[in-house]
């Protein structure tokens, strides 16, 4: 029989490196793997669909479910997930202090569209009661000018944007511009050691671990989308890929629990997952539709309150049929 030949693209993560390196092989796929950064990723797929399946922001694919195209389909593998108080970006001698400080304030995104300003500002509106329409939004590319919305927006009333296209949004932090900023990528002047730029959280992990226990939630980035045409033609596809990133997961969550001869150059990396598997579960970093049905839930409400879907999708709107329940042995 021959095998399906499959181009995908992803970053190169370790928890799907047995994958790229052919060391878990999905069943009747002949796996082709690009690795590849993120943002250039989503632009080559997303603008010229240049291979069959890929990685995709989780927002962008259910803004364009939300409008009818269904010209990809998203499969329930996440392969980034990560809690965004951590991603708030402030000055030292500024005005903001606590998140309930940024109402009436000039706060900058990257996109308003991007993944993890959804859950940023679901979180600032409904755990801090700070009203989206208070604050004076500001896009711009977090480390270069010139970056736009690769979405079309619905924004709701009395939603402030403003686009600034020649400065970064690391610049106009810096010169005061801004207020703060909501990024994935955090601002050079961070990462750099600036010394009057911050984040808001600097004890993020301890808030962002309340959060998940009295949410549930831990937002999902990135999703997996395959073309329409392929699924349509072979829709076993999707299973087999779902159980083989399950499989190529599995290989990299097993090393980092074991503390006997550590897998990865971290001081103690098996403590970390550890903590984090005692925090989030067994299976603490879940693929599927069911163990992430209260993100994906909450995801998809808050992207149609902020205008970034049009319509409110259902999580039975977003995955194929194939992808909801299990085979029972």
């Amino acid at each position: 029989m021959n095998k399906l030949p499959l181009t995908v693209a992803m970053p190169d993560y370790d928890h799907t490196r047995d994958l790229v390196l052919g060391r878990v092989v999905p069943e009747g796929i002949d796996l082709t793997c690009l690795t590849l950064p993120v943002e250039e990723i989503f632009y080559r797929f997303l603008i010229h669909r240049e291979w069959d399946a890929s990685e995709i922001s989780f927002a962008k694919y259910c803004s364009m479910r939300a409008k009818g195209d269904d010209s990809l389909i998203g499969l329930p593998i996440f392969p980034a997930r990560i809690f965004r108080q951590s991603s708030l970006f402030i000055r030292r001698d500024g005005a903001v202090r606590e998140m309930s400080d940024l109402a009436g304030k000039r706060v900058g995104l990257p996109e308003w569209a991007q993944t993890a300003a959804v859950y940023s500002r679901g979180l600032l509106q409904e755990r801090y009661g700070v009203a989206l329409t208070s604050i004076e939004w500001v896009q711009a590319g977090t480390n270069e000018a010139g970056r736009v919305e690769k979405a079309t927006l619905n924004l709701p009333p009395g939603i402030n944007l403003t686009r600034i296209s020649d400065r970064s949004l690391n610049q106009m932090l810096l010169s005061g511009e801004i207020d703060a900023m909501f990024s994935a990528r955090p601002p050079v002047a961070f990462t750099s050691g600036h010394p009057n730029v911050r984040r808001l959280f600097e004890n993020f992990i301890e808030v962002e671990s309340e959060y998940y226990r009295e949410t549930g939630i831990f937002p999902i980035m990135h999703a997996f989308a395959i073309k329409r045409e392929i699924l349509e033609k072979n829709p076993w596809v999707a299973r087999n890929l779902l159980t083989a990133f399950e499989e190529a997961k599995r290989r990299s969550i097993e090393p980092a629990m074991d503390g006997t001869v550590p897998m990865f150059p971290i001081p103690w990396c098996f403590e970390h997952a550890r903590s984090g598997r005692e925090l989030l579960g067994q299976d603490y970093f879940p693929y599927g539709v069911e163990p992430n049905r209260k993100t994906l839930e909450a995801f998809l409400r808050w992207a149609f309150e902020q205008g970034v879907c049009s319509r409110h999708l259902k999580v039975e709107d977003i995955f194929p049929a194939q992808m909801f329940g299990e085979h029972k042995v």
